[in-house]
């Protein structure tokens, strides 16, 4: 299980075998996915518990997704079938197993301030906080492509495959239309479109 270190900051290598000799669970390293960047599962017929992460991820942003499903975990063994999902044991399981990372020999300095300020509450998703989303995105290997967000009222774009016009703004996502259905969807800020 130790091929996923490669992909973290070498700095946090040694905390993330250590909080990972605590429990017995598979890592399956996945192909970059759109919809998750790693997800937690139980299958509670074989008593096994699985983490999968794209393998596509920066080192920050692997790292925060590793330490996000290890939280998971941890709750899943304390409460077995009482917590929700992203709720406050989560919250509070997510933010001690990141308290030890949250370093200048980990993450670079701009990016521990914005996890600091993430960390106070934690939410169920890192595209979820638009200015961690942002911060990590700084650190690709390739640059982020042009976000929704950054487009106005009106404007046509192109996203997964599909053509649509941009609506209006709720929350952080956005009401757009697609061209060919005119069925509405809500899409996040954050999703990198190709503008018409």
């Amino acid at each position: 299980m130790s091929a996923y270190l490669e992909y973290i900051p070498p700095a946090a290598r040694a905390y993330c075998t250590s909080v990972s000799r605590r429990y017995t669970f598979t890592l399956v390293l996945k192909k970059s996915r759109t919809s998750k960047l790693g997800d937690f599962r139980h299958d509670r017929s074989k008593g096994s518990y699985t983490i999968s992460i794209n393998k596509n991820l920066n080192p920050y942003q692997f790292l925060l997704t590793f330490l996000h499903e290890l939280a998971h975990l941890q709750v899943a063994l304390a409460y077995p079938r009482s917590a929700k999902a992203h709720g406050p044991e989560w919250k509070k399981a997510f933010k001690e197993l990141m308290q030890p990372v949250l370093q200048e020999e980990i993450f670079p300095q701009p990016l521990i301030t914005v996890l600091q300020h993430h960390m106070r509450n934690p939410r169920a998703a890192a595209g979820s906080d638009p200015k961690l989303w942002n911060a990590l995105q700084a650190y690709n290997r390739q640059p982020p492509g042009r976000q929704l967000a950054s487009l106005t009222d009106g404007d046509k774009f192109i996203f997964r495959n599909k053509q649509f016009n941009r609506v209006e703004k709720k929350r952080t996502r956005f009401l757009c239309r697609e061209a060919k259905t005119r069925r509405l969807y809500l899409i996040p800020g954050i999703a990198e479109v190709e503008l018409l």
